[in-house]
C-alpha cells in the first residue's frame, strides 16, 4: 500500500527507543510528518522535528490524539524483564497494545505495523530454522505478553482493521546498550574472555527499519513477517566482529550447564525475596543456550526485504561503542 498524500503522517510508539528513534529518523528523511509518543522523563535526543505527544502507552486520551488521522501507526513500545517486573511487562506489552488498538478503532487510521519479537517463534523438532508458522510456547512474561499482543493485532485485522506484525530477531546497532554493547565487548575487549554457547540471528537496526517500512508499504493485512539477519553461533559472531574491528575475540565458551544451573538459583532468590530479582528462570536459562536460527524468506518474497552481513554494521556500531560505552 502507499501513502495517500504528498506528506504522509506516521504515529510511532516507542519513538525514543533504540529502534524507534532510528525509524523516526528515516521517516523524517523521507518526508513524513512524524508524531512520537514519549513519556515525560524520556530522552528525545536530536529528534527535534518529531511532533511529541507526552504520555505513556496506557494513556488512552493521548493515544487517540496520537493516532487519529495517521496514515501509518508503528507500534514499537514495549518493555522487557531487564527493565521491569513481570506485572509491568504485561501491562505495557499486552495492555498497552490493547489500548492502542482501541484508539485506532475510534480514529481515522491507516495501517498498523506492530513490532513483536522473534521469540514467539522457535525451530521445531529437528528443524534448523524457524519461520512464521513455528509458533512456540512462550517462555517468560516478555514472550507471553508479546504473544497475547500478537493475538490482539490479529483480531483487529480480522475485524476489518489494517494491520501487519513483524518479528525482528536480535537487533544490532549503535545506541543499544544491551545486546549490541555486550556482543561488541565479547569481540574486542581482552577483559571479556568468554562468550555464550548457542547461536542467534543477528540483524542490523537499519535493515529492520527497512523491513518496517516495507511491511507498511507491501505487507498483507493480518500477516506476520520475520525480519532476521545472519544466523551465527556466538563464537562465530564474536570472531567476525574482532576481524572487522581489529579486536580480540572471546575464546572461552561458557558451559551450557553453568547457565542452566543459574536458572534454579534465580528462582530461589526470587522466592526468598518475594519479588523478581533476576530477569530469567530455569526455562529462560535453557533457552539462552540454544541455536535460535530463523529464516526471512517470506519477508524477502513478499516485502522485498533484504539484510546485510554483520560486518556491514560493525563500523557504525564500533564508533558509537568507543565514544559512548568504553
Amino acid at each position: 500500500m502507499t501513502a495517500t498524500t504528498d506528506s504522509p503522517t506516521a504515529a510511532v510508539t516507542g519513538a525514543t527507543g533504540f529502534l524507534g528513534s532510528r525509524l523516526c529518523d528515516r521517516l523524517l528523511e523521507e518526508g513524513w510528518t512524524v508524531r512520537g509518543l514519549s513519556r515525560p522523563t524520556s530522552e528525545r535526543g536530536d529528534l527535534d522535528d518529531v511532533e511529541w505527544y507526552v504520555g505513556d502507552i496506557l494513556d488512552e486520551e493521548t493515544l487517540r490524539e496520537l493516532v487519529d488521522g495517521a496514515d501509518a501507526v508503528f507500534h514499537l513500545a514495549g518493555i522487557g524483564l531487564w527493565s521491569a517486573g513481570p506485572g509491568t511487562v504485561w501491562e505495557v506489552n499486552r495492555d498497552g497494545t490493547e489500548h492502542l488498538l482501541e484508539a485506532c478503532r475510534d480514529g481515522d487510521v491507516g495501517r498498523v505495523v506492530f513490532t513483536s519479537t522473534s521469540g514467539t517463534r522457535r525451530p521445531q523438532g529437528d528443524d534448523d530454522f524457524a519461520d512464521e508458522t513455528d509458533v512456540a510456547e512462550p517462555i517468560g512474561a516478555y514472550q507471553a505478553s508479546k504473544a497475547e499482543a500478537e493475538q490482539l493485532v490479529d483480531r483487529y485485522a480480522d475485524a476489518d482493521g489494517d494491520a501487519v506484525t513483524v518479528h525482528p530477531t536480535s537487533i544490532f546497532g549503535p545506541g543499544d546498550e544491551a545486546f549490541t554493547a555486550q556482543l561488541l565487548s565479547m569481540g574486542v575487549e581482552r577483559t571479556m574472555p568468554a562468550h555464550l554457547p548457542g547461536g542467534l540471528s543477528i540483524v542490523g537496526v537499519s535493515d529492520v527499519v527497512d523491513g518496517l517500512l516495507a511491511a507498511y508499504d507491501r505487507g498483507t493485512t493480518g500477516e506476520h513477517y520475520i525480519l532476521g539477519g545472519e544466523n551465527l553461533t556466538y563464537d562465530r559472531a564474536v570472531s567476525r566482529i574482532a576481524d572487522a574491528a581489529d579486536g580480540s575475540p572471546a575464546r572461552i565458551r561458557v558451559p551450557a550447564a553453568a547457565i542452566h544451573a543459574a536458572g534454579p538459583v534465580a528462582e530461589v532468590v526470587d522466592a526468598v525475596a518475594d519479588r523478581r530479582m533476576f530477569p530469567f528462570d530455569r526455562e529462560m536459562a535453557r533457552l539462552a543456550t540454544q541455536r535460535l536460527f530463523y529464516t526471512s524468506r517470506k519477508a524477502n518474497e513478499e516485502l522485498g526485504y533484504e539484510y546485510r552481513p554483520l560486518e556491514a554494521h560493525v563500523p557504525e556500531a564500533m564508533e558509537w561503542y568507543r565514544a559512548e560505552v568504553r
